[in-house]
């Protein structure tokens, strides 16, 4: 024992946490090849003579190298304008990296928001492996970034004109998959953070799946359907240059449901020769509820993990859109009870619940392009619109922000806390502000972040759509106690974005390691 101490120059008390994550990540990699076997792809046959299998974390490439690597590496420039730029401590490292990221996109204040706070959780990585510094200075570049104008007609026969985007930011784990949202708030700025927080969600995942995210600036609920169609045909027209099977599997976002999806789909299938790959239909939309239901089943997991459940547990959910109600249609089957739905016309709050009944009533309301929540109180007794005036003032044991971006704000999550929530799972992307996770964690309610819990549309599509909920429910299980064991591996005990943010890069940078300079 002092023998391999001595080898790794770890701390004693390192030891035990360092066999646990070894054997979390040996599990996540035999899961994965589980998965792989099940889909269909038959692994090699087993000899005597084939290598040990590669873990997350390699002996060569782990972070746990020798003192003499770390050295080497540590006395290596991480910039080198006006001047070699070198540093000393991890924190020192992901300051510097945050400072170029300033320098480059400074005007990108969504990318830099995301950049600093993932970098900030990546200090223990930079401490005990400098080199994964020079990593995280490669992945703060996408691969490619597309813009590009999308022409179409409105139903007054006037030309219109909206941006269309993709980035796709990072192929080192196999071909980009990612999101496409619709909606005025999109710009290049929203679209690079969030694909560069993808990175991570895939990566979190343990599957052979890049990274990539894109839209439009478009509004789609003010708009009729003949325009949607006139839109999403003139938006893929462009977009099939650079998408298809195994190259770039676009999935449905904020604004793009199965409508919107259909129309992306029969325009591909219409010009492209490729348009399906191992018997199943590109942009196949098979299951539009999986990230609703995804998120519940991580909430699951966090109650499970503090000796409780979702059974009773008043729920608080803010958004009306597919997955805010794909939240609320699972949390009823777990026994818990769903308050409050909101959208731009307000809110609307049933104190006693939403059971199932009132669910579909708001459902048959929301599939109906533009419609607004306000028409739910003419078909319910005993709904209060807009009573109290905050939703934030309801009292919840949990919320479920599946909305805007940056909803939950310092003052929200203060009155969150205020009221006896106990945890908020992010049901959207980056609903959380970094100041809304610092008082959060102060105050000490339980946080799900969207890296984690938005991926459940990346998981259905590995396991298959038509795979059963128990399926489903144990993969979910398996990526949770991976990023809960990581997070503990590195001194942060209980925070999911942490051990969700180092698991997702560990997985990217190994690989990355191993292509080199691309």
């Amino acid at each position: 024992m002092f023998m391999l101490r001595n080898i790794l120059h770890l701390p004693r008390a390192s030891a035990r946490s360092t066999a646990a994550f070894t054997a979390f990540t040996t599990t996540a990699t035999n899961t994965t090849r589980s998965l792989s076997t099940t889909a269909g792809n038959t692994p090699p046959p087993s000899s005597s003579s084939s290598p040990p299998p590669r873990t997350l974390l390699t002996k060569n490439q782990n972070v746990h190298s020798n003192m003499s690597l770390s050295k080497s590496w540590r006395n290596k420039p991480l910039f080198r304008r006006q001047g070699d730029v070198r540093f000393r401590t991890g924190l020192e490292a992901s300051r510097l990296l945050v400072a170029e990221a300033n320098r480059r996109d400074g005007h990108e204040s969504q990318f830099i928001s995301s950049v600093t706070s993932v970098m900030s959780t990546l200090n223990p990585i930079f401490e005990r492996n400098p080199r994964y510094a020079f990593v995280a200075k490669q992945l703060m570049e996408p691969e490619r970034m597309i813009q590009f104008r999308v022409p179409w007609l409105d139903d007054t026969g006037v030309i219109r004109m909206n941006r269309g985007y993709r980035i796709q930011y990072s192929s080192s784990l196999g071909p980009y998959e990612g999101a496409l949202h619709f909606g005025s708030h999109v710009n290049s700025n929203t679209i690079k953070s969030l694909a560069f927080d993808a990175v991570f969600s895939n990566g979190l995942t343990g599957y052979t799946i890049g990274a990539a995210v894109g839209g439009s600036d478009i509004n789609p609920f003010d708009k009729s359907e003949a325009e949607i169609q006139r839109f999403c045909q003139s938006f893929m027209t462009e977009l099939v240059k650079y998408v298809g099977p195994d190259l770039d599997l676009p999935t449905m976002g904020m604004g793009v449901g199965e409508k919107e999806f259909g129309y992306l789909a029969g325009q591909h299938k219409r010009i492209s020769i490729k348009s399906s790959s191992g018997g199943r239909p590109f942009l196949a939309a098979s299951c539009p509820e999986a990230p609703g239901v995804g998120v519940v089943h991580f909430a699951n997991e966090m109650m499970k993990d503090k000796g409780d459940s979702l059974q009773g547990k008043r729920c608080l959910i803010i958004g009306a859109g597919k997955v805010a109600r794909s939240v609320a249609a699972k949390l009823l089957e777990f026994g818990a009870i769903p308050l409050t739905f909101s959208d731009s016309s307000g809110h609307v709050y049933e104190p006693n619940g939403i059971d199932q009944a009132k669910l579909k009533t708001i459902d048959k309301i929301k599939d109906e392009r533009g419609a607004l929540l306000g028409r739910y109180v003419i078909a319910s007794t005993t709904a209060q619109f807009n009573d109290p005036q905050n939703i934030l003032d309801v009292p919840c044991d949990l919320c479920f922000p599946c909305a805007a971006m940056n909803d939950i704000t310092e003052e929200a999550a203060t009155k969150l806390a205020d009221n006896g929530c106990m945890a908020v799972v992010e049901g959207g992307y980056s609903t959380v502000t970094p100041e809304g996770r610092t008082i959060l964690k102060k105050r000490g309610l339980a946080y799900g972040p969207h890296t984690l819990t938005m991926t459940g549309s990346v998981i259905k599509s590995v396991i298959k759509p038509n795979a059963g909920d128990d399926v489903f429910a144990s993969e979910i299980a398996r990526i949770y106690k991976d990023t809960k064991n990581t997070a503990q591996e590195f001194n942060a005990r209980g925070d999911l974005y942490v051990g969700a943010n180092i698991s997702g890069f560990l997985r990217v940078a190994n690989a990355m390691l191993a292509h080199g300079a691309v």
